[in-house]
């Protein structure tokens, strides 16, 4: 009755139930919350109400950005690797220079300069204005969104990607595609059968190393990515520095390493870390 008074909760059997989970030794209450995952009073483990359903969504769009940034890397760096691989020594020299600068600055004044550029009376929203491509009151909504997200952790990664591409690619000899070329393959043949298999190392080191950051990422989605574009990393922050409840963000960490270290091993049974160097 004396608890009861100070509060109505200690006369829910729920508040009792959670108290007798979370008071034994071993308890597997957080990695279940992590899941969506509940235990009910008869023992059985069900999911939760999904209004209540939040981590494995959250973790879901993680991957799925992850793979995203990833595949968009791959894309933009190939172009830029073979460029910077197969350009005389002094603008080569150039070239890997301009994509080591963003090295120089901080993460947060890369990622605030995006918030500068994308955000409604920013300056890529001016210029289109500007240029009459939309109408002032019509602008983009580029900034705290998913959109955000995307567009500035594709800068913040794809050095990742540049360099080890690169660094394979400089040791292809171009005699290789004169070869193919002598002996009948159209351009398109020679790389699609010559060049691209030769570079696949450096693909997946690229790969494997942009994936693995995103799907940690923190500064980048908590500044541009608002409601809409906020990752698993961030909810572990939550947890971490404002519910306190660290139980909770260590099971979701795990779940992620776990998950993680999954498709690393299913990575290396496709395409094989043998193969994998950085030059």
């Amino acid at each position: 009755d004396t608890l009861i008074g100070i509060h109505a909760a200690w006369d829910d059997v729920q508040t009792w139930h959670a108290i007798r989970q979370a008071g034994q030794r071993f308890t597997a209450r957080h990695y279940l919350h992590a899941l969506d995952l509940e235990r009910r009073s008869d023992g059985r483990i069900a999911l939760r109400p999904a209004e209540y359903r939040v981590y494995v969504p959250l973790l879901w769009r993680t991957l799925v950005v992850s793979l995203s940034l990833t595949g968009l890397c791959l894309f933009l760096g190939y172009p830029v690797a073979y460029l910077i691989a197969h350009a005389p020594p002094r603008r080569a020299n150039l070239l890997l220079l301009l994509v080591l600068v963003p090295f120089w600055t901080s993460l947060l004044v890369r990622t605030t300069a995006w918030i500068v550029l994308l955000q409604t009376q920013g300056v890529l929203n001016s210029t289109l204005v500007a240029l009459g491509l939309i109408a002032d009151d019509s602008r983009l909504a580029m900034v705290y969104n998913m959109t955000g997200t995307m567009v500035a952790m594709t800068h913040v990664l794809l050095p990742f990607m540049v360099l080890p591409l690169y660094a394979v690619m400089r040791t292809i000899p171009r005699l290789h595609m004169s070869a193919a070329a002598s002996l009948g393959a159209s351009p398109v043949q020679a790389f699609r059968r010559v060049y691209w298999p030769q570079t696949l190392p450096g693909v997946g080191a690229g790969s494997l190393l942009v994936f693995i950051l995103a799907t940690g990422y923190y500064i980048t989605p908590a500044l541009v990515g608002g409601r809409s574009g906020q990752l698993i990393a961030n909810m572990i922050a939550y947890h971490m520095q404002s519910s306190l409840n660290w139980g909770l963000a260590a099971a979701i960490g795990g779940l992620l390493l776990a998950f993680v270290f999954v498709l690393y091993l299913f990575y290396n049974r496709l395409v094989g870390l043998d193969r994998m160097r950085l030059g």
